[in-house]
């Protein structure tokens, strides 16, 4: 639930619950206090409903009695100068808990007992209706004049005793706005407490996340475990984290490299530098001291300095692609006619005289990718080289296979060679890395000739990888993005 829906409920909540909790108590506090009216308490009477129906009948029936006496009076007044009827009348208002009183002029011409008392007819005179305006501090007052059949003024009282009912609704009153005052704090601060609650939390985790963050520790999971807005800040929060985390394990990742990386250069030039360092002092000390022994000397140089001029050269072509620097052109050609050609090319080449090469593929032609022919050249070269470097013998066979998929095709180098190390396998287009871990450069490698390939392959937006088993060769396999047709599609 989001947390705008859960405010709305809080607000409504807000209302209806102290609503109905109100009118619980309300009527629970009048059960309390008119469930013993006129001493009459019945364990059945659930909240005073009986008592307060006892209470509204005997008002209607006080009331409906009042209004016959008022019909009378404005058709029959000296009918209300009877006594006998008065008794009669009184008698039954008296049953109601009231009193009738009769004025004529300015006397009482008839006063109820329950209402008689010192003074009445001058309260009855300066009475005015109000809530507290009583008389006798007992009675509430109704009028009525009328005019008796000689003309004489008359009037008649209605005193009804609702000091019970008012002293109660006097005390119920005040109970009952306490009650809703305290049921309305109550309700606001529990479902206050309860929202802030369940928004106040989980911005303590994301404010403790972030301190660890702050510290360094990027391996605490931040897990709200919500869906709601903060859930998503927290899904937000913990992307970010992985990404810093990420990018730290780069960061530690790319200066051990650079750390390798300057130890694998060093030594791979010391390497010919002190070998051209031994042919000078062996020719200036003259331990070269016949024409084959010189020329010898100058071979090695020669070699040296051409692993060396090779080593920088890779080491620049490198470095362009691992940075990016190193311009693509791309274009439209026909990889299974190239292939062919590289195949046959390669097994004319002085070079490789004691390679014999083979092009397989029987798929549909011609068939189209995009590449950088240059670059591409390039990655045939490293991994041919690298192939027939390490296979042993004057017999050796290398298979250039092609293979046709829905968005790229796959090119694959297979040798017969002795085959690499499972453990050695998933680290041959490591730049620098050699099986042969004393580094050896006899075969004349850099290391960095798979690596190469790998990033001259990326950049074309295409994969590498190698399977081998010792004892049964190696093959090398990248892909290569299928040209697009005029439409869009995968040619």
């Amino acid at each position: 639930m989001t947390i705008r829906k859960r405010l709305i409920l809080s607000y409504i909540a807000m209302v209806l619950i102290p609503v109905i909790l109100f009118m619980a108590v309300t009527l629970a506090v009048i059960g309390l206090f008119f469930g013993d009216w006129n001493g009459d308490l019945k364990p059945d009477n659930h909240f005073g409903h009986d008592n307060m129906r006892m209470i509204g009948e005997t008002m209607g029936n006080r009331e409906q009695l009042f209004s016959n006496v008022k019909y009378l009076a404005n058709y029959e007044p000296d009918l209300l100068a009877d006594e006998s009827y008065l008794l009669e009348t009184d008698e039954a208002f008296n049953g109601l808990e009231a009193g009738l009183v009769v004025a004529r002029d300015d006397g009482i011409l008839y006063a109820s007992p329950l209402v008689e008392g010192p003074g009445l007819y001058e309260q009855l005179a300066n009475y005015k209706p109000g809530w507290n305006a009583k008389i006798n501090d007992r009675f509430t007052v109704e009028k009525h004049d009328f005019a008796f059949g000689d003309q004489s003024a008359g009037t008649i009282y209605l005193l009804s005793d609702m000091t019970p009912l008012i002293d109660r609704m006097q005390q119920l009153f005040p109970i009952l706005f306490l009650s809703l005052l305290l049921i309305i704090g109550l309700t606001n601060g529990l479902l206050t407490y309860l929202v802030s609650k369940s928004i106040i939390k989980p911005l303590r985790l994301l404010k403790t996340a972030a301190e660890q963050i702050k510290e360094g520790n990027l391996d605490q999971a931040l897990a709200l475990g919500r869906k709601d807005e903060f859930g998503k800040v927290g899904e937000a929060f913990e992307e970010m984290r992985e990404r810093l985390r990420e990018s730290i394990r780069l960061q530690l990742q790319y200066e051990e490299n650079r750390k390798e990386l300057i130890s694998n250069i060093s030594h791979d030039l010391k390497t010919p530098i002190t070998g051209i360092k031994a042919c000078i002092e062996g020719l200036r000390d003259g331990i070269a001291d016949t024409e084959k022994k010189r020329d010898k000397y100058m071979e090695m140089i020669d070699k040296k300095t051409g692993d060396m001029d090779r080593l920088i050269d890779e080491l620049f072509l490198f470095s362009k692609l691992d940075l990016k620097r190193l311009p693509f052109h791309f274009e439209r050609i026909d990889i299974a006619a190239y292939m062919e050609d590289c195949a046959r090319e390669l097994g004319i080449d002085p070079h490789m005289k004691d390679a014999a090469f083979r092009f397989i593929y029987d798929g549909p032609r011609p068939l189209y990718v995009m590449a950088d022919l240059e670059k591409l050249q390039r990655v045939m070269m490293n991994i041919v080289n690298n192939s027939v470097k390490y296979m042993p013998g004057e017999d050796k066979r290398v298979e250039l296979s092609l293979l046709r998929g829905a968005e790229e095709a796959t090119v694959s180098i297979r040798d017969y060679g002795p085959g690499i190390e499972k453990e050695a396998l998933p680290h041959i287009f490591d730049r620098f890395y050699r099986a042969d871990q004393s580094r050896n450069s006899a075969t004349g490698g850099s290391g960095l000739g798979l690596a190469i390939v790998k990033q001259i392959v990326e950049a074309h937006g295409g994969r590498t990888w190698a399977d081998s088993a010792p004892g049964l060769g190696t093959t090398i396999s990248f892909t290569l993005p299928m040209a697009e047709k005029a439409g869009g599609e995968s040619e």
